[in-house]
């Protein structure tokens, strides 16, 4: 019998431990810790921000959804993890694993910029429920007294997606309120240019994002850097002063305390190194997955910016990631797989919205081209995320990862999340080397 400890319970987390479950035989031990008792669905929290949905419409009790289905649940903050003895640290209690997934997701480099955040700064920020809803407390307030209002990302930042949607969504909630000609928009962004999404060569994304912006009379500054932030001004590097009576800023994020105090463990952001396989490459029983995986961007930009990682990407490194574990494990005869890295971001603008498509999110390291690039604009977009969030809340009550016919689906759009890895590639830690050498005719999931 082994002990397989899954960290975080997010969208990465508990589908990872629903995919382990499937794989794994009864007699193993899978037990998921998370210092939440909620699930939430991260990508609608704008909406909570907007009072567009409440809070609890997009959040699912951990416990009532482990029931009867044969994971162990723990809920607590994990405080020390120890490679060598592997070993957790949860309030003094220690548990001992054979296996650890970390999808803990990011903790928030609040410290990056001064006066960045909602509780030590003045800025809102939409990265985890606590913070939508504080947000959304002085979203009602900024409704009363209207004025000046400047959303933005400061260097170092990594998911992008989220700031065309707030810039945009506050432009159309301030619409349907009659209150837009009081409300001049600033939108702040350390990409090199608009679209670019940390990325690069995302087709027509620049035309598209900085098309839209315009029409609906939002300022766009490029290639900026916030370096500090007072009650009511954003300051930029350039020396650029941006009044505000609302801001909303997204800050880079960072792998969590714990991790950073785990010797060897990370990188000096906290984010975990990974083999192909996403396992660690110093020891052998961590697996990692989602946004605490070390990522390298696959370009230099004159402001740094991070490699997002969505939550297509996510789920199909947690597919992977319980593969590989029961392939280790002897439960199935398969190659070793690794995540394809293919993704699917979804933006709401209220009346609108743009879908991203790329394959793989990564370019291939040889040609700097991806395999698909597609960035497409419509109402049907807004559409399609509410009916993803209904849906992806659902596959959490059932207890699925990613059932058949949603990998039926990705298939017909010529999209896979996992592929097979050559033996030979198997110890190489470069994955954006090994991704480029593999053969076309691999395993498909």
């Amino acid at each position: 019998m082994v002990h397989v400890v899954v960290l975080g319970a997010g969208i990465g987390g508990l589908p990872t431990a629903y995919e382990l479950r499937h794989l794994l035989p009864k007699c193993d031990r899978i037990t998921l810790i998370s210092d939440s008792p909620k699930f939430t669905f991260i990508p609608s929290l704008p909406w909570v921000a907007f009072d567009l949905t409440p809070l609890e419409n997009i959040q699912l009790d951990i416990e009532n959804l482990l029931l009867g289905r044969g994971i162990n649940w723990i809920e607590g903050k994990v405080t020390g993890l120890n490679p060598d003895a592997q070993t957790l640290n949860i309030a003094g209690k220690i548990i001992h694993y054979d296996y650890v997934v970390i999808a803990t997701g990011a903790s928030l480099a609040l410290d990056a910029v001064p006066g960045l955040g909602p509780e030590q700064g003045y800025t809102q920020s939409v990265c985890n429920p606590h913070h939508a809803v504080l947000a959304r407390e002085a979203w009602r307030k900024f409704l009363e007294n209207p004025g000046p209002l400047v959303v933005g990302a400061v260097p170092g930042a990594s998911c992008f997606g989220p700031l065309y949607e707030f810039a945009l969504l506050a432009d159309y909630v301030l619409r349907q309120r009659g209150l837009r000609h009081q409300v001049p928009i600033t939108l702040v962004t350390p990409e090199p240019y608009a679209g670019h999404l940390g990325i690069g060569g995302m087709a027509n994304s620049r035309e598209l994002v900085t098309q839209l912006l315009q029409q609906q009379d939002i300022e766009l500054i490029e290639n900026a850097a916030i370096t500090e932030i007072s009650s009511q001004n954003i300051t930029l590097a350039d020396g650029r002063n941006l009044p505000f009576e609302y801001s909303m800023v997204l800050p880079p994020f960072r792998g969590a305390t714990f991790l950073q105090s785990a010797e060897g463990l990370t990188d000096e952001k906290g984010f975990v190194p990974i083999l192909p396989t996403y396992q660690h490459p110093d020891f052998s029983s961590i697996y990692s997955l989602g946004v605490v995986v070390q990522l390298t961007s696959p370009e230099k930009t004159p402001i740094p910016i991070g490699v997002p990682k969505t939550g297509q990407m996510t789920e199909a490194m947690g597919i992977a990631v319980a593969h590989n574990i029961a392939r280790e494990l002897g439960v199935i005869q398969a190659a070793p797989v690794t995540p394809t890295l293919e993704a699917i971001c979804m933006a709401d603008f209220g009346d609108t919205g743009i879908i991203f498509i790329a394959a793989p999110v990564l370019p291939d390291s040889v040609t700097g081209k991806r395999r698909i690039s597609v960035a497409k604009k419509g109402r049907w977009v807004s559409w399609i995320k509410v009916a993803f969030e209904k849906f992806f809340l659902i596959k959490m009550r059932l207890g699925m990862s990613v059932p058949w016919f949603e990998r039926w689906g990705l298939r017909v759009l010529g999209l896979s999340l996992v592929e097979a890895i050559a033996d030979e590639y198997i110890s190489d830690s470069s994955l954006v080397a090994v991704s480029s050498k593999l053969p076309s005719t691999t395993y498909k999931n």
